[in-house]
């Protein structure tokens, strides 16, 4: 053996990103650099990489499909008993989702860490070098294995639950609805590729045309991005009663980026009302990662009263 064989194996799933992205002869940016083409550019003396390029899109193009198929990808990584650690290079749109359904799939027994970047590869002050270098330093640190995915993003590591994209033109992208860590995987390892969950926006003076339009197209399950503390109107809570005597899940989420969700009013539209209906309220995850982690408990055969213990308890102490 050399003494390159003895270094520590991190594996590197590219799947395109701002982080792989350069301006092109029409001005738009598109994720053209390669796994190897990115590791060329941080140092890593201290292990061996191995690269995957599993795709080459902007995260906003992905579908549940292609997120499962990341999912698949770091299991299969996860497997290998060579590898020390998984980085999965991904883009800010839609990271908080697809880290989350690899959370709740899998379950960790090696770091796995995402990254990227808010700023392209030809930017005049990258920040995906550093942040790759950061994620693949993070995933030679077998403790991390216990805290369940994590984002490495300028210098930070956030466990993915409630995570979501604070700012589009800062480095610092990241924040957690309310500061806590992720509980531990559900295993919820059924296939999402073929679910389809859609998020339906609440707004002051808004019908059930929407979410009588995800009914009728046939959605498996239904989120509501409501107002404050999960909070709608006395239309979209008979909406849910029929939703609920159609056996479709709704999860109630917020618009609001922080704190915890709780369904305290009434007045015919609010919260509690939302919960008499059927709907299941999200404690902390919002509308984003709500999605997934309902699909993932669809995919998986869940029913609804797992579901409702699955969203509703303290998600710090989630049980396998």
């Amino acid at each position: 053996m050399s003494l390159d064989d003895a270094k520590p194996l991190v594996a590197v799933i590219a799947t395109g990103g701002t982080i792989a992205s350069q301006r092109g002869a029409s001005g738009a940016s598109a994720p053209t650099l390669t796994g190897e083409s990115l590791l060329a550019l941080v140092p890593h003396d201290g292990c061996r990489l191995r690269t995957l390029d599993l795709m080459a899109k902007d995260s906003a193009s992905l579908t549940l499909d292609d997120l499962q198929r990341i999912s698949d990808a770091v299991q299969a990584q996860l497997h290998d008993s060579d590898v020390a650690g998984v980085v999965v290079l991904h883009g800010t749109d839609a990271m908080e989702e697809t880290a989350l359904l690899v959370h709740v799939q899998r379950q960790l027994t090696k770091p796995v860490i995402f990254t990227g970047a808010q700023f392209t590869s030809d930017h005049a002050k990258p920040d995906g070098p550093a942040n790759l270098a950061g994620a693949i330093a993070a995933a030679l640190r077998p403790a991390h294995a216990a805290q369940g995915i994590l984002l490495y993003f300028d210098e930070k590591l956030l466990p993915v639950w409630g995570v979501y994209k604070y700012s589009t033109e800062m480095a610092d992208a990241f924040r957690q609805a309310r500061p806590m860590a992720s509980p531990e995987s559900l295993a919820l390892d059924g296939d999402v590729g073929t679910v389809r969950v859609d998020i339906v926006a609440v707004y002051p003076g808004c019908d059930q045309t929407h979410l009588q339009a995800s009914l009728a197209a046939g959605a498996d399950g239904i989120v509501l991005a409501a107002l404050g503390s999960g909070n709608a109107n006395p239309q979209l809570v008979e909406a849910v009663r029929q939703c609920t005597a159609r056996a479709v899940p709704v999860v109630v989420s917020s618009r609001v980026p922080n704190g915890l969700l709780t369904s305290s009013y009434g007045g015919g539209g609010g919260g509690h009302d939302l919960a008499a209906a059927g709907a299941i309220q999200a404690s902390i995850l919002r509308p984003g990662q709500a999605r997934i982690l309902l699909a993932a408990l669809i995919a998986a055969g869940r029913d609804k009263q797992q579901m409702h213990a699955t969203f509703g308890q303290d998600m710090s102490i989630i049980p396998v």
